[in-house]
Formats: C-alpha cells, sequence, structure tokens
C-alpha cells in the first residue's frame, strides 16, 4: 500500500486538533426534540450526545484517505532467460537395487541426486527417458520442475522389462533433443551396466547425438568389487549376496567423447552429488528477471467509507438529534 497525493495526510493534524477541542469542551445541556428512546435506554444520552461529533469526524478521516490516494501494488516478474535443455536418462534396470549406495540403493540415491540437479537449474527444459530392457520417455521437455520432481518420485524397478539398454535410452533422448531450439542440449547419462538389449547400440546413438549437436555427460555408478545386492527368497524371506557387477566405463567414455561431453565415476553417493555440481558449473544457465509493480487505485474504498459516516449523520440530525426551533 502505498499514497500517490501522501502531502493530504498533513490534514490528520488540524483533525486531531478537532477532537482535543471537543474533549475540552464542557458539558451542557442538550435538548432532543424526542425523549422516548433515553426513557426506554436509561444512561444511553451521553453517548447519543457525542455520535454526530464522531460520525463527522469519522467521514472527515475517510475523506482526508481517500483524498491522499491510497494504492495497492502488485508486483509482476518478466524473466528473460537463455536457458538449455536436458534430458536425464536414467537407468532403472535391476542392478541398481545394488546397496552399495547408502542411505537405500543406487537408484534411490540416483533419484536423490537428480532433484537436487533439477533443482539448481533456473530458466532450463528439463525432460526424463527411464531405461532397462527398453526406453520409456516419463517426462518430455518441462520448465515444471515440481511436476518433473514428482515424476522422478515415482520411478521405480519394474516399469520395464529389465536389462540394460543404454543405446535405447540414449536414442529416446535424442529424439526429445533434435527438433530444440535451444542455443544449448545436454543429456545426462546415469547408469550401472552394460549394454546388453536394444536395437540401437551406445555408440550409434552417441554418434546420432554428434549430429544433432547434442552433447552427452555419461555417469557410471557402482563400488569396486563385489557389492551387496538384495535376493528375495520365498522360503527365507529377503537375504543379501555380495556380487560383482560389470560397468562398461571404457564405453561411457567414448559416448562422451564423441558428443564433447565428459565421463565420470562414481563410487558412492557422495561422489555422485559432486559429479552433479560439476556438471551443474560447465553447463551455466544465464537469465534475468525484470520486476515491475502495477498499482491499483483504493481511493473509491474510503470515500465510500466517508460518504456512508456522513448520510448516518445526517440520518441522526433528522431523527434523535434533530433541532428543535
Amino acid at each position: 500500500m502505498r499514497f500517490a497525493s501522501p502531502l493530504y495526510l498533513l490534514l490528520l493534524i488540524p483533525l486531531v486538533g478537532l477532537i482535543w477541542l471537543e474533549l475540552k469542551k464542557r458539558t451542557a445541556a442538550v435538548r432532543f426534540s424526542n425523549t422516548d428512546f433515553f426513557k426506554k435506554n436509561p444512561g444511553s444520552g451521553r453517548y447519543i450526545r457525542h455520535a454526530s461529533f464522531v460520525l463527522s469526524i469519522a467521514a472527515l478521516f475517510f475523506m482526508i484517505i481517500a483524498l491522499a490516494r491510497p494504492q495497492k501494488g502488485r508486483v509482476y516478474e518478466e524473466i528473460e532467460d537463455k536457458g538449455i535443455d536436458i534430458m536425464l536418462c536414467l537407468d532403472v534396470s535391476g542392478t541398481m537395487q545394488a546397496e552399495d549406495f547408502s542411505p537405500k540403493n543406487r537408484l534411490f540415491v540416483a533419484k536423490q541426486r537428480a532433484k537436487e540437479f533439477i533443482g539448481k537449474r533456473k530458466g532450463d527444459r528439463i525432460g526424463l527417458v527411464v531405461f532397462a530392457g527398453q526406453s520409456l520417455t516419463q517426462c518430455p521437455l518441462t520448465s515444471d520442475k515440481k511436476i518433473l520432481a514428482d515424476l522422478i518420485d515415482r520411478i521405480d524397478f519394474g516399469l520395464v522389462a529389465d536389462g540394460t539398454a543404454i543405446g535405447m535410452g540414449l536414442a529416446s533422448a535424442v529424439g526429445r533433443l533434435k527438433d530444440s531450439k535451444s542455443k544449448s542440449r545436454i543429456i545426462v547419462l546415469l547408469t550401472d551396466g552394460l549394454n546388453n538389449v536394444g536395437e540401437v547400440d551406445p555408440l550409434t546413438a552417441a554418434k546420432l547425438a554428434q549430429i544433432y549437436g547434442i552433447k552427452i555427460y555419461s555417469v557410471g555408478v557402482g563400488s569396486k568389487g563385489p557389492v551387496p545386492f538384495p535376493v528375495d527368497d520365498p522360503v527365507f524371506g529377503r537375504r543379501y549376496a555380495h556380487v560383482q557387477l560389470d560397468l562398461d566405463m571404457a564405453a561411457l567414455e567414448e559416448i562422451s567423447r564423441l558428443t564433447g561431453g565428459q565421463s565420470f565415476l562414481a563410487s558412492d553417493a557422495e561422489a555422485l552429488k559432486l559429479i552433479y555440481d560439476e556438471i551443474d558449473r560447465m553447463e551455466p544457465t544465464t537469465y534475468k528477471v525484470t520486476r515491475h509493480t502495477v498499482y491499483s487505485e483504493k481511493a473509491g474504498i474510503f470515500m465510500l467509507a466517508a460518504l456512508v459516516f456522513f448520510l448516518l449523520n445526517l440520518i441522526l440530525s433528522f431523527t434523535l438529534l434533530r433541532r428543535l426551533p
């Protein structure tokens, strides 16, 4: 709230003076045209006596506020961004159940880190492709980070048939980016295995990305050596076996090299966080926010209040406070 003509508020000073003078006046006899009201309501005379003055002061107060032109502002934002388009390509194959990443398993931590990453990317459009034995576009490019975060939360094992179709995942991500007009387009590939199914070879998909000028950042996840892996036994329930899971880091390095990206190896949850932070720094986004305030006049409300108090005073002066000749 602001006042467009605040100098009119100085008129409140003499108004306060009028109130002070009224309070200093001596009590005098007041003649009423009809005393039936006071007979029915004993003791109310002293309040009625001041009613006209109070209503006049209220009318003058609201009139002064109206003259000062109170205005209420509403802030509008215009965002001019030069964001980039990003597709997250996430492995949801069975091997992501390995529990060498605390506090749960590889997929759980990958989802957490992905949400942290998208939360930092102001002005970008981001989409999501998941893959196992096949690929599935979970979310096309969007600026709505909340919807994307909700979809990431819903990712779980069993969305598609098991396997590791890295090439199919990359091909789907390239398909989502190839028609983008953004100045920069990237894919963040996260996997813990080697390509073992699918019609598209990972290097073929990488060459396709290269043709369209799409950069791929490859992230391999997994600890060295045997890792704890849950096995659900129908008789003994869940137990853990230590298994050796293969990660084709050489293929990930070649995928990134072909497209001008970079490859990373994350051996634990903290390392994965640092990798996402590094990608965030390597692909900066520039955007500008312009704020302007539009003000709407509220003087009419106060002028209406002044009119109401003036009319009440007028009605009172022709009824209970009517002057006798």
